[in-house]
């Protein structure tokens, strides 16, 4: 599902009023017809269309972040999908204010790499990777990742973000990520290591251990791919439950 499939954006169109317009052949900006709507409702569509248009010729993803209601952010991923970073990160415990980022994995149009503590790990860095995408994407980045970053490398990111922890929830997929992958049948090429473990790998690397750091951003590595897999399968569901069950 694409951006240009939508009116929700629009004041005074809900669910009900969209897919009235689906189910009557509007299925796409282009083909909006002002007849299937009241004269007020009409001219807000056309009038969103417009801007709305300008704005996605423009790439601004910013502008339909803010747009759309709350939850549905997922339908901005096929217009930004090459620009969309996945990004998680691996500390050394759960508070800001006592521990420490060691390593962020940024997964982008097929490349993967990750930022390591002491070494490429910088502001500058992550105000590039994270800043310059059009969309970001974790899981239950939003109540840790996100501010993890911004409290200790003093960021303010305003990327639109979406949470697939959310979406998941949505789904019915509840847990965390390790859970997520398992209902979903996703590979971690028989990785069998968790939270704690990535902890205790940083410090062994601390303490000399270079395959350590090795395995850990392995680790990390199949967190942020396997976001894109996880988004991909949600995109996938929910095109078909929202738009496409309601078309002619």
């Amino acid at each position: 599902m694409r951006i240009e499939n939508s009116f929700i954006p629009v004041r005074g169109v809900g669910e009900k009023t969209e897919r009235k317009l689906w189910r009557n052949g509007v299925t796409h900006w282009d083909e909006f017809d002002p007849s299937y709507v009241g004269d007020a409702t009409g001219d807000r569509i056309e009038s969103f269309i417009a801007t709305a248009s300008e704005h996605l010729d423009d790439g601004n993803s910013a502008f339909f972040a803010s747009a759309f209601p709350s939850g549905e952010g997922w339908r901005l991923y096929e217009n930004f999908r090459s620009s969309t970073c996945f990004f998680d990160i691996e500390t050394t415990g759960l508070s800001h204010h006592s521990s420490v980022v060691t390593t962020v994995s940024l997964h982008r149009d097929g490349e993967t790499k990750t930022l390591v503590r002491g070494d490429d790990l910088t502001a500058d860095a992550l105000r590039r990777e994270l800043g310059e995408s059009d969309l970001i994407v974790s899981f239950n980045g939003k109540r840790f990742d996100q501010p993890f970053l911004e409290h200790e490398f003093d960021l303010s990111l305003d990327t639109p973000h979406v949470d697939l922890m959310y979406i998941c929830k949505r789904l019915g997929l509840t847990g965390g990520l390790s859970a997520v992958e398992s209902d979903l049948d996703i590979s971690r090429g028989g990785m069998d290591i968790g939270g704690e473990d990535a902890v205790r790998l940083w410090h062994q690397y601390e303490a000399g251990d270079e395959d350590a750091l090795d395995v850990l951003v392995r680790y990390n590595q199949y967190d942020t791919q396997n976001l894109e897999t996880i988004l991909d399968y949600a995109c996938e569901t929910l095109h078909d439950d929202v738009f496409a069950r309601h078309l002619p």
